[in-house]
């Protein structure tokens, strides 16, 4: 799908090979927070979800997709879409970098494919993004594609004691607005 290749990286569905990918990432407690996580993931847990992963998007209301370097066909993040609502045409965006393949403009071009193919192909009106008021990559890369801030969620998530606020953001497809 055109939509989905960018110049550096890929977006794809989710293959039973990502199991370990998977089974890394989400017990990497570094993203814990982020992901809402309290325990660990299984394997056996991982492989039934990579199984329900051909879900269609209007059944399962999300979608993750593995983020793939075109020069090397690995696995470097994923981008999610959550709390996918097509009544009234909205979806959650999250995207994860792995470490050592942060600050190469890979989650950029991820975020630009993603809100591509959801204003094209899902024909969404609306994405939005919760972040954390100290993840400052997030925040810069969620403005830099025009994201606007819209509110903020006062001590939203407990984090080893503290509580700190979510930022809430949202891109509307000015396109899809009715006369």
């Amino acid at each position: 799908m055109q939509t989905l290749l960018g110049q550096k990286i890929k977006l794809r569905a989710l293959e039973p090979e990502d199991l370990e990918f998977l089974y890394n990432t989400e017990n990497n407690e570094a993203f814990w927070e982020i992901s809402h996580t309290q325990t660990p993931f299984s394997k056996f847990l991982l492989k039934q979800y990579l199984e329900n992963a051909h879900l269609d998007i209007f059944e399962a209301k999300q979608l993750r997709l593995i983020i793939e370097e075109n020069n090397s066909s690995k696995q470097i993040g994923m981008i999610d879409l959550f709390d996918f609502n097509p009544q009234h045409k909205r979806a959650g965006i999250g995207v994860l970098i792995s470490e050592k393949h942060q600050h190469k403009g890979f989650a950029s071009e991820a975020l630009q494919l993603l809100i591509n193919y959801c204003f094209k192909h899902l024909n969404l009106h609306q994405l939005f993004a919760n972040i954390t008021e100290d993840n400052a990559k997030s925040l810069t890369l969620f403005k830099k594609h025009n994201f606007a801030q819209i509110g903020i969620k006062k001590d939203w998530i407990l984090s080893e004691g503290n509580y700190k606020n979510e930022i809430l953001f949202q891109l509307i497809n000015e396109s899809s607005k009715r006369d």
